[in-house]
């Protein structure tokens, strides 16, 4: 919640999170309503009805993950500590930014 309290204060521009699932307890949103009071949540929530349906924004949040997932060490959960998961994570996404930020345009 402080991290996205830090980036939604340092874009304003920013108005919305599209989040998993997992993000849906009450906990969350009354904490994130504490440090973010304008920014409009939706979940996407994934349907296990045994056929494949589209739902909308859900490729976004399988999208990221997938980018994520190219790091060896995040691909499985080797690590027995939570720091040491958040800062493999942290490192998976400044990687993923500063490849996308120094690729050449054309």
């Amino acid at each position: 919640v402080l991290l996205m309290g830090a980036l939604f204060g340092r874009y304003p521009s920013l108005l919305k999170l599209y989040a998993d699932s997992g993000y849906q307890g009450p906990k969350f949103q009354e904490e994130l309503k504490k440090v973010c009071r304008k920014i409009n949540v939706e979940i996407v929530k994934r349907t296990d009805a045994g056929k494949f349906v589209v739902l909308p924004r859900r490729w976004v949040v399988e999208r990221t993950i997938g980018w994520l997932n190219r790091c060896r060490r995040l691909a499985k959960d080797w690590e027995c500590l939570n720091q040491n998961a958040l800062a493999f994570l942290r490192w998976a996404s400044i990687r993923s930014m500063l490849r996308r930020l120094c690729q050449e345009r054309i």
